[in-house]
């Protein structure tokens, strides 16, 4: 039920050496003048990028409390294999919010959790889209592969990529939703409960792209009156019925290791769980626009020590299973999907 369908077939690029390309780093500072509101950007930009060889594009989108600068693993290890990404800042939940008086820090932290900042936070991913496809920011519109655009996001940012691939939520009679249908696939990592709705499947109903969910074990966001689990991680994951999915859970490590954070969730595991990550992303995005599956296989046997296991009992398997994540092996591999149940 959890596996993964692959409908694409575009060709991915990979370094042509066991060197790495090179990349710039590109910061811009927009202004939405429709909304008043300043989108800074972050673009890490691949040296091979051509209009005669366009790039993938990855839109990411930063947590709470966050800024362009972050998760520079991510766009330094995508660039560097070809990859272009433009992180994006949402000034209503950057990193702003750890500034000032700091007994107001749970206050502004909870108005940046409210509704209207969700909401303009997958407006500004829209704006930012369209300014960087846009030939008036400069050459890089013509060196985007319009057919490979990715929606990644890590923690509030999960939740904003997962309204612009199809969420939606219904206030007041009217249904609140941001589909970019310019978007192909998405990497979501450690989503929140989605703004307080309980019926998941009917929110995640119209998201019908290849996603990919990483989490771990220890993934606990927990603030005075507040606590999410990686149970929370695992129900987004259950609620999206389009079968183009796939999970991945690390054992132990924490909320913040995927971030720019070295430390936290444990010195070793935190590396090692970076390096993962983004190895997986790029392995995913040859599955998804390659069709080429060999390289999720390999990763899952570099990193299976750091993978939180399945149950020794063989598990259900069926439609309508509830607790147990049990992929179906990928295509011509004998070795199943990252997976992990609940039930250890």
């Amino acid at each position: 039920m959890h596996a993964l369908l692959w409908l694409l077939a575009l060709s991915f690029p990979h370094p042509g050496s066991s060197a790495e390309p090179g990349y710039r780093v590109i910061d811009f500072d927009w202004v939405d003048g429709t909304r008043a509101r300043a989108v800074p950007a972050r673009l890490y930009w691949p040296a091979s990028a051509t209009p005669a060889a366009p790039v993938p594009l990855v839109l990411f989108s930063h947590g709470i409390g966050g800024s362009r600068e972050g998760y520079s693993y991510l766009g330094t290890h995508w660039s560097s294999h070809g990859v272009a990404s433009l992180h994006v800042q949402h000034t209503g939940s950057d990193a702003a919010l750890w500034r000032g008086n700091p007994f107001g820090v749970i206050g502004r932290l909870q108005d940046a959790a409210h509704e209207s900042e969700a909401i303009a936070r997958a407006e500004d991913m829209r704006f930012a889209l369209d300014r960087i496809l846009s030939a008036r920011t400069g050459s890089h519109a013509a060196a985007v592969d319009r057919r490979r655009i990715v929606a990644a996001g890590h923690s509030y940012g999960a939740n904003t990529t997962l309204l612009t691939i199809g969420a939606q939520v219904t206030r007041e009679g009217r249904t609140i939703q941001f589909l970019d249908p310019r978007i192909a696939a998405a990497v979501v990592i450690s989503a929140p409960p989605f703004y307080g709705e309980t019926n998941l499947a009917a929110v995640m109903r119209a998201v019908s792209i290849p996603t990919i969910h990483i989490t771990s074990t220890g993934d606990e966001i927990e603030i005075p009156g507040y606590r999410s689990g990686v149970e929370d991680r695992l129900a987004i994951f259950d609620a999206i019925a389009d079968p183009r999915k796939l999970l991945a859970v690390f054992d132990g490590g924490s909320h913040s290791m995927f971030t720019d954070r070295a430390y936290t969730g444990g010195p070793s595991l935190n590396a090692q769980v970076k390096r993962a990550t983004a190895d997986l992303t790029m392995a995913f995005f040859d599955s998804v626009f390659a069709a080429d599956h060999a390289a999720l296989a390999q990763w899952q046997r570099t990193w299976q020590s750091i993978l939180a296991q399945p149950p020794l009992a063989p598990p259900t398997s069926g439609a309508g299973t509830t607790g147990a994540h049990t992929p179906t092996p990928l295509p011509g591999h004998p070795l199943p999907v990252p997976r992990w149940s609940s039930a250890r």
